[in-house]
């Protein structure tokens, strides 16, 4: 199931729809990059070219879960 947050990006509030998995890994990379989980997701949004911004939430939570497991064992 979807859970929807609200958010503040490039001074316009937008509601973004992800599964609770995915706005876990977020929460965790946001805590590891010292931003806010807002501030993760502008710096996502900026760099995201054409994609969605819920897939390229996505294709980010899952590149950085790769890279943390590979480098944890």
């Amino acid at each position: 199931m979807l859970r929807k947050r609200s958010l503040l990006l490039a001074g316009h509030a937008t509601s973004l729809a992800l599964e609770p998995e995915f706005w876990a890994v977020l929460e965790e990379m946001a805590a590891a990059q010292g931003l806010s989980l807002a501030g993760l997701v502008a710096r996502i949004d900026e760099e995201r070219g054409m994609s969605l911004l819920a897939s390229a939430c996505r294709v980010r939570a899952l590149g950085w879960t790769r890279a943390h497991d590979k480098t944890t064992g």
